[in-house]
């Protein structure tokens, strides 16, 4: 009998690590979304506040950047590794991910809120066309400095 419990053993071991992997990819994604809004709404107040270390040319390359491949995934129609990541844990942890976009589905569950992909491309778009303005407006005169 004894035999019997170490693979059913092993296997629940191996799918509570995938299911911690799948937790840990959902907690990194929900970081990189905190970081893309609350960073830009951070950027404007910054900019209107003069904030010093809102120029810091590091933080806002990576936040452009990071705004520019969530478009960018949006306009050629592909979901996020994180994603495809987080659902293939998922999947071999025994849980079932979702089928849609990572913010699709957490809109949806926490705002019960459902609209066609075009819309979140629509979204995202605006988003980003908005971080570039405010990229550019944000730049200091080097000449000045």
């Amino acid at each position: 009998m004894q035999g019997y419990a170490q693979p059913i053993h092993a296997e629940l071991t191996q799918q509570r690590l995938y299911s911690v992997l799948a937790d840990t990819i959902l907690i990194v994604h929900f970081a990189f979304v905190v970081f893309v809004v609350f960073g830009f709404l951070l950027i404007l107040i910054g900019l209107l506040a003069h904030w010093s270390w809102i120029h810091n040319r590091y933080f806002r390359i990576a936040h452009l950047a990071a705004i520019g491949i969530v478009v960018l995934q949006a306009w050629i129609d592909r979901f996020c590794p994180l994603t495809l990541w987080e659902n293939e844990l998922r999947r071999r942890a025994g849980e079932s991910g979702y089928t849609e976009s990572f913010i699709e589905h957490w809109l949806h569950e926490i705002l019960f809120y459902q609209a066609e992909p075009w819309v979140f491309t629509t979204i995202y778009t605006i988003f980003g066309a908005l971080v570039l303005v405010v990229w550019f407006l944000g730049r200091r005169d080097r000449k000045n400095k």
